[in-house]
């Protein structure tokens, strides 16, 4: 009975996953069709707007759909262009001198910021350290460092790192910590992402013995040169004995 129980099991949680996903994609279409729909407020402008091509209200809900698709591609490609500092400082400095929506656009950009991956300022720009607080022996975090220009508080000097949460990496805490604390991680920012969203079930790639200098970070291969580099002989060639002499 036991054994039956546990086949049943092990089948749920392998329909669990795909059950999720119908359900979460079905809500999402269910609530665009909500907001979106032709019988909603956005849908009825959206059938204005095609009107002027087709009478059937049909008909004119999907024409009006193609030309909003049309308006975001090109406006994708004005942002694109040499005139997006333009459009984001017009943008940023109407939005701003509005009361109460100002928060709200300041509150969204910054969303924006976190989830956009196409910029330069994300995780992709970040490298993966390990950060022992204490120094060599104490707890070892897997972490991102933003940069490597430390930061100097009186007589000691500090680096930022970006200590990510499980199982959601967007969020975390920014720490400056000693430099000497923190040596290069390997695998990558991929690999230190699965193993915050695994909360720890992805292993990540561990650090040889003796660990790697903090100079190693801006020079990473100066560890593989130096012990690639040829040793010299210690074998002393025996002097010839004087002529005349006889070898002993």
């Amino acid at each position: 009975m036991g054994r039956i129980l546990g086949i049943f099991i092990a089948g749920l949680l392998a329909l669990l996953p795909i059950a999720l996903t119908i359900t979460i994609a079905v809500w999402v279409a269910q609530l665009i069709h909500a907001y979106a729909g032709p019988d909603s407020i956005i849908g009825s402008l959206v059938v204005v707007l095609g009107l002027n091509l087709s009478s059937s209200d049909t008909a004119a809900y999907f024409i009006g759909f193609l030309i909003i698709l049309i308006c975001i591609f090109g406006l994708g490609l004005l942002v694109e262009s040499r005139m997006r500092p333009w459009i984001q400082d017009g943008v940023d400095w109407l939005m701003m001198r509005i009361p109460i929506v100002s928060n709200v656009y300041d509150l969204s950009k910054r969303f924006v910021a976190i989830v956009d991956r196409g910029g330069e300022d994300n995780f992709k720009s970040m490298r993966p350290v390990w950060c022992f607080f204490g120094g060599e022996g104490g707890a070892a975090v897997l972490a991102l460092m933003p940069s490597n220009e430390p930061v100097v508080v009186g007589d000691h000097s500090y680096v930022a790192v970006l200590v990510p949460s499980a199982p959601v990496p967007f969020g975390g805490a920014l720490i400056y910590v000693p430099s000497k604390w923190i040596r290069p991680a390997e695998g990558g920012v991929e690999r230190l992402m699965s193993v915050y969203v695994s909360m720890g079930v992805t292993p990540p790639a561990g650090l040889p013995a003796g660990g790697a200098s903090s100079e190693s970070l801006s020079s990473p291969t100066a560890t593989s040169e130096k012990a690639s580099a040829p040793r010299k002989s210690k074998v002393q060639r025996r002097r010839p004995p004087p002529i005349g002499e006889d070898a002993s």
